[in-house]
């Protein structure tokens, strides 16, 4: 209790006011502590940055690597298909065959009289620039498939018919009973958005092509004529080298000694 005039007082700023602390000033940080602060949040800024570029790369290789993966689904599946056509025209030009061995002993209740003097014919044979070769008991004309057809396709080129003529008039004129092969050649190169997608079905088709010139221009029956698509099977070019597919893309004018 204080007394009027005792000298207390209730000030607590007044000198003598016990247990009095003045209050504390806020230390600021030091321009070396700014400086460590600055460094450190650059670091993380840093660390962030190359850990985002990271993922971005990585995610990257792993979009390339499914995309590569899908391709080669595509290519395993193509190549899948393009197997099992090349099975099936193998095994039609084997049936070919053998229904053309078959033929030289019956059709239609009547024995085929085989033409046995096709060497000698063979020698004697014009077919103007071409070559006639006798080979395995037929007469083999090969002719580059380039210099009939634009590469890679069934169109012909212009002077196709004058290279086929003098091999239909020879035909005619000396062969005019016997059977007529055209087998179709081509190179192991794979076919990509054009209108063919493997070999077999090229030859089919330029064989048929060059069926139609020896038919329709140079006067040679149908019923003469047949086709055999053989693709790159057995074309005899190195499939390593350009000139080695060049010479694999042929079409043969095959003279057997069977007549029909």
């Amino acid at each position: 209790m204080c007394l009027v005039g005792a000298g207390c007082t209730q000030n607590p700023y007044m000198a003598g006011a016990p247990n009095w602390q003045p209050p504390q000033a806020a230390v600021a940080p030091d321009a070396a502590q700014l400086a460590e602060l600055r460094r450190r949040n650059q670091l993380l800024d840093d660390d962030n940055r190359q850990l985002q570029t990271q993922l971005a790369q990585r995610e990257q290789r792993l979009q390339v690597a499914e995309e590569e993966l899908t391709l080669t689904r595509d290519q395993l599946a193509d190549a899948t298909s393009r197997l099992q056509q090349s099975r099936m025209a193998e095994n039609q030009a084997r049936q070919q065959f053998q229904g053309l061995k078959a033929s030289t002993q019956f059709r239609g209740g009547a024995s085929l009289q085989a033409n046995t003097n096709l060497k000698a014919q063979a020698e004697r044979l014009n077919v103007g620039n071409l070559t006639a070769r006798y080979v395995d008991d037929v007469i083999r004309i090969p002719i580059p498939a380039d210099q009939l057809f634009q590469p890679g396709t069934a169109q012909l080129q212009p002077q196709a018919a004058n290279l086929l003529a003098p091999v239909a008039q020879a035909i005619r004129s000396q062969l005019p009973r016997q059977r007529v092969g055209i087998e179709g050649y081509t190179d192991n190169t794979p076919l990509y958005g054009g209108q063919f997608s493997n070999g077999h079905q090229l030859a089919a088709a330029q064989t048929l092509g060059v069926m139609e010139i020896l038919s329709r221009r140079g006067g040679l029956p149908a019923e003469q004529l047949f086709t055999m698509a053989m693709g790159p099977a057995g074309a005899g070019g190195d499939p390593a080298t350009a000139a080695g597919r060049q010479a694999s893309r042929h079409v043969d004018i095959v003279i057997y000694p069977e007549t029909f």
